[in-house]
């Protein structure tokens, strides 16, 4: 397992931009606070570790062979995605308003790693970085670089959506917030198809 530069910073610039997780995690600082965000923080790292992992061992190329399975994970991804995009623009200030109404928990990160098109579209490019390391070298390597840089990124969005949820007190611009919030998760739906 080699971990270049180039690779660190290719994952670090392909996890830090907006994208479903990034959206998510920001939201629920804001709406939870940080510490009910922690288990969606760690199910986030360590979903996209092993998503990214599973793609260095052979998984993205047996996707990319099989077009049937892939646009079945394409129609669960999006499906999923406009779902949680409807979930946060119906979200209200209250934190705990509606019977039910939580932060994702551990396993739900975990899972939904595997129907987030951004993750696997950063994961398909970077193990180019690492093909000449062998299926169990590249895997070991995706899965370190992901899972670590991740799990920083994570950390820094959900304590940026705490403390934005602090200023956002008032209700009006709380709305604004998440419906910016739920309109790019709903735009990275259809990003799902190209």
């Amino acid at each position: 397992m080699i971990l270049t530069l180039e690779l660190l910073l290719f994952v670090f610039a392909g996890l830090f931009s907006p994208g479903p997780n990034v959206i998510l995690l920001t939201a629920s600082g804001a709406r939870f606070g940080f510490r009910p965000t922690v288990p969606h923080v760690l199910g986030v790292a360590v979903g996209v570790g092993v998503t990214a992992g599973l793609t260095g061992l052979g998984l993205g190329a047996l996707l990319q062979a099989m077009p049937v399975l892939k646009l079945v994970l394409q129609v669960i991804a999006a499906g999923w995605i406009l779902w949680l995009a409807y979930k946060l623009f119906r979200s209200t200030r209250t934190k705990r308003q509606e019977a039910g109404d939580k932060p994702f928990t551990f396993i739900e990160a975990v899972l939904f790693q595997w129907v987030n098109p951004k993750v696997w579209a950063v994961a398909f490019a970077a193990s180019a970085f690492v093909a000449d390391q062998g299926p169990i070298g590249a895997g070991a390597a995706l899965a370190v670089a992901f899972a670590g840089i991740n799990l920083c990124v994570c950390l820094f969005w959900s304590s940026a959506g705490h403390l934005l949820g602090r200023l956002l007190a008032d209700e009006r611009l709380w709305r604004i917030f998440m419906t910016v919030m739920a309109s790019l998760m709903a735009c990275s739906a259809a990003l799902i198809f190209l």
